[in-house]
C-alpha cells in the first residue's frame, strides 16, 4: 500500500488522442490538478490567497513510461522535495489505480509571488512546515476507494 498524499481521478474521452491513449500535454494537467490538491490541503486558501500570495510553475518535467487509456482510474502520488526562500518542488508519480507501476513522473518547481505585484515573495512558515511535512492524504475524485472498499 501506497503512502503519502494520494489524488484518485479518472481518463476523460477528450484527453485521449488519435491513438487511443492520454495525449502527452494532458499529463501537465493532471500533475497540476494532483499537486493543487496537496497545496489546498495543507492550506492554499489561509496561508497564501489569505495574503495576497500564489503560486506559478517556473519549470516542469515529465517522464513517460506507459500509457493511460479512457476510462481509466489515475492514482497520482505527490511527493514534496526541495523547498526554498521563494521556491518549492513537488514531485508527482502516476499510475493506474490498483497497480504499482509507474507510467509517468514530472517534478514541478513553484515560485511563490506576491499577487499585488507579480514579484517573487518569501514562503510563509506556515506554508513551508505543510509543504515539507509528506501530508499523508487521500482525495478521492473518482470514487475508487468506495470501489476499493466495495471488492474487498
Amino acid at each position: 500500500m501506497l503512502s503519502g498524499f494520494r489524488y484518485f481521478f479518472r481518463v476523460r474521452y477528450g484527453e485521449c488522442d488519435a491513438q487511443q491513449v492520454v495525449f502527452n500535454a494532458r499529463y501537465g494537467d493532471y500533475v497540476d490538478l494532483a499537486t493543487f490538491e496537496y497545496v489546498r490541503a495543507i492550506g492554499y486558501d489561509r496561508l497564501l490567497i489569505g495574503r495576497g500570495l500564489d503560486y506559478q510553475v517556473r519549470k516542469q518535467t515529465t517522464e513517460w513510461y506507459a500509457p493511460a487509456k479512457f476510462d481509466d482510474v489515475l492514482e497520482a502520488t505527490v511527493r514534496p522535495g526541495h523547498v526554498g526562500t521563494t521556491s518549492f518542488v513537488l514531485g508527482v508519480d502516476l499510475r493506474i489505480a490498483g497497480t504499482p507501476q509507474v507510467i509517468a513522473t514530472a517534478e514541478t518547481v513553484y515560485v511563490v509571488i506576491d499577487l499585488g505585484s507579480r514579484t517573487k515573495h518569501p514562503i510563509p512558515d506556515e506554508f513551508r512546515a505543510g509543504l515539507g511535512s509528506g501530508l499523508a492524504a487521500v482525495v478521492d475524485h473518482a470514487g475508487w476507494g468506495e470501489r476499493a472498499a466495495q471488492a474487498a
